[in-house]
């Protein structure tokens, strides 16, 4: 297992340029064509309806909003979806995302499903789903969030919903972009694409380099890259295949500021010689065919490798004024590495079929996927900061699943459909521990059931409602101890409802919800004479609303705003996650996005407001600040940011955007291990030329 990523700039520029002189040669022969949207699993749908026939609250974010927000991460752009709560970025603008939708706990989006084209991004689903890996924003040229019944048709641990980045089909031709900013901010991206005139094949790559000495040293370096292609292979059949390769070396640490170095505004990073590396490759198959206009197939094979090596220096001790790390070169442990490897192979495959029975219109859709995954779970020691030494725990670890589910869309009357669905989803757990030989297994089955209903009222009004499961299964560590013993774990359930609201008139519209989501058996540490084990039995219920409305005003002027209102989002019964009635850790009782726009000829700019009320750091609703920063209030904040583009003539364009414009210091997270302030003001510009 690799312990080291060593980036050496000037060798891989060479490299990225020599490629992207390839590519350009390549598709000097090829002829610019219409866009073609290549075969994927789409969460929402393409068809111009598709939003419509869903029983829950939807999202879609174009790659026009995303040019106009100019975010630095996906998580910016997530932060204005109501209902979704991101906590502060741990480094590497956004590479380590922590996303959380409706109260639930925004920790290492574990209880949300990432997907990328419909393939799933986290490392594993079932031995260890806490991401590490966030797309780069640039070759995101769109984002479907999925809250609602039917999300079972993806899992698991959809409690929260499901987010679909999808991917960009490079740009046609060849086209350089380049961005700076302040904090050493760079960045170089290329695409080169381009059809075939002669057999309808599509294709191209994206490359990106990017780096930063971020705003409290915690400085990283990225390069990304992404082969796409696609062929029509016989009438109404396609197959297309995707590359992305993508490599981060990040500076930042669990180790946040103390209490001191935060009044004193310390621009150090509070841990220098932690590091987090990131090594991803990924490959995705798609095949559609179109039977019939009314039957449809799509087939996604997908496979990626993530490694993940944390190195973190010992603690001493921490005070007010400093954490006190254990020194290196002094012929002692002073580092450890947590370093891990994780595979995965799948194949989804998914049927409709559109058909009359019983004299109403209906729509059935069929899906199966076989999932299997892999581990190595490393400690490494190390006496230096060389960032490699002698290995002092090693797991192997493995999971697979098979999953089905069905649903029928019953259109009753033309304006009023009902969907029922369930999904079946069984899998297999084993944790080897290759130094000690103790091994054990977890085997667990769950049917998750759901129904939803439409009802177009007028054309400009749609009522929508759910009522269905949650499923998030037990993590490996949590299912199986480090004995190998089963602790005989039910997945974490929950039963959730959702009536809705939404339509559009003129240039007005909306989207409304309330939803309620009560958790009976969450996973909580129990107190044995052997140690801490787990059981089921932690309980919570969570209960608000949320809201979006968009209106233009007319002459290129523009508003938009959401708001998401959670006033119930706490403990039931008291254990070892919380007591009965506190709130629930990082679960704002109110978000809200204001956002005014502008847009004439081949101009336009944004000015965007996000709002986030005060939260709690930890279950027992901590309120005054600790000696060390980890527990106390997290008082409310507000950020300003500012966007604009421009289109000097159809190939030549200027953007930037100046974030957290008024340079509001704010504390984002206390945890893991201190507090983590928010953003700074910052500002990138930048510009692309695209070859024709």
């Amino acid at each position: 297992m690799k312990h080291q990523v060593v980036f050496r700039s000037r060798n891989r520029l060479a490299w990225f340029s020599s490629v992207a002189l390839l590519y350009g040669s390549s598709f000097s022969n090829w002829v610019c064509a219409e866009d073609i949207e290549l075969p994927r699993i789409d969460i929402v749908g393409r068809e111009e309806n598709a939003l419509s026939k869903i029983p829950g609250t939807v999202d879609v974010i174009n790659q026009k909003k995303m040019e106009e927000l100019q975010p630095q991460s996906l998580q910016d752009v997530l932060k204005t979806i109501p209902g979704v709560n991101i906590r502060g970025d741990e480094g590497g603008l956004g590479a380590i995302p922590n996303i959380g939708i409706r109260g639930l706990g925004p920790g290492r989006s574990t209880k949300v499903l990432l997907l990328e084209d419909g393939a799933p991004i986290q490392p594993s689903l079932f031995i260890s789903n806490a991401s590490y890996y966030s797309p780069p924003v640039e070759r995101i040229g769109g984002i479907e969030v999925l809250k609602g019944a039917s999300g079972l048709q993806y899992g698991p641990s959809n409690i929260g919903g499901v987010v679909n980045y999808l991917s960009k089909t490079p740009s046609q031709g060849f086209k350089l972009t380049g961005k700076v900013g302040n904090y050493g901010y760079r960045l170089a991206e290329i695409e080169a694409g381009g059809k075939s005139s002669s057999n309808g094949a599509i294709g191209g790559i994206n490359l990106i380099q990017s780096e930063s000495n971020g705003y409290q040293g915690n400085g990283f370096k990225m390069y990304d890259i992404l082969m796409k292609g696609g062929i029509e292979i016989a009438q109404n059949q396609w197959l297309s295949l995707k590359y992305t390769h993508y490599d981060n070396n990040i500076n930042t640490s669990y180790v946040g500021f103390r209490p001191n170095q935060y009044i004193n505004r310390s621009k150090d990073n509070p841990a220098p010689n932690d590091r987090f590396i990131t090594q991803r490759n990924a490959v995705d198959i798609n095949h559609s065919l179109e039977i019939s206009p009314d039957t449809k197939i799509n087939t996604l094979m997908y496979w990626s490798k993530l490694s993940r090596d944390y190195w973190r220096q010992s603690i001493v001790n921490r005070t007010q004024d400093a954490t006190i790390f254990k020194p290196c070169n002094i012929g002692a442990d002073c580092l450890v590495g947590r370093n891990r490897e994780f595979q995965m192979l799948g194949l989804d495959s998914r049927i409709s079929h559109a058909y009359k029975a019983l004299g109403i219109s209906n729509e059935a859709e069929f899906g199966i996927r076989l999932h299997t995954e892999s581990q190595i779970n490393q400690l490494v020691s190390s006496k230096t900061t060389a960032y490699s030494g002698r290995v002092s725990f090693n797991e192997d670890n493995k999971a697979n699943s098979l999953a089905m589910y069905a649903k029928n869309r019953f259109l009753l009357t033309k304006d009023f459909a009902v969907i029922p669905g369930v999904r079946v989803e069984s899998y297999n757990q084993t944790r080897s521990n290759v130094i000690t030989n103790k091994s054990g297994s977890a085997k667990n089955v769950e049917t998750i059931p759901q129904i939803g209903a439409t009802w177009q009222v007028i054309p400009q009004v749609q009522v929508y409602g759910s009522i269905y499961k949650g499923f998030a299964p037990a993590q490996l560590a949590s299912a199986i101890d480090d004995k190998g013993v089963d602790q005989q774990l039910a997945p974490e359930r929950s039963t959730n409802m959702e009536l809705g609201l939404r339509g559009r008139s003129g240039g007005f519209s909306y989207d409304s919800a309330i939803f309620s989501m009560n958790f009976s058996n969450q996973i909580v540490n129990q107190s044995l004479a052997a140690g801490i084990s787990k059981a089921n039995g932690g309980q919570s219920l969570h209960q608000g609303a949320e809201t979006s409305l968009a209106y233009l005003l007319g002459r290129g002027w523009g508003v938009s705003g959401n708001a998401t209102y959670i006033p119930v989002a706490r403990f039931v019964g008291t254990n070892s996650l919380g007591r009965d009635g506190n709130r629930i850790p990082y679960t704002p009782k109110l978000t809200s996005n204001l956002g005014l726009s502008y847009e004439k000829n081949s101009f336009n700019t944004l000015v965007s407001l996000n709002y986030v009320s005060a939260q709690y750091a930890d279950s027992a609703n901590t309120v005054v600040e600790n000696a060390i920063g980890t527990l106390g209030e997290i008082p409310a904040f507000t950020t300003v940011n500012w966007s604009a583009n421009y289109a000097i003539n159809k190939d030549w364009k200027v953007f930037g955007v100046i974030n957290n414009l008024f340079d509001k210091r704010y504390i984002s997270s206390r945890s893991p291990d201190g507090i983590f302030a928010g953003a700074p003001l910052n500002f990138q510009a930048g510009m692309s030329y695209q070859f024709n």
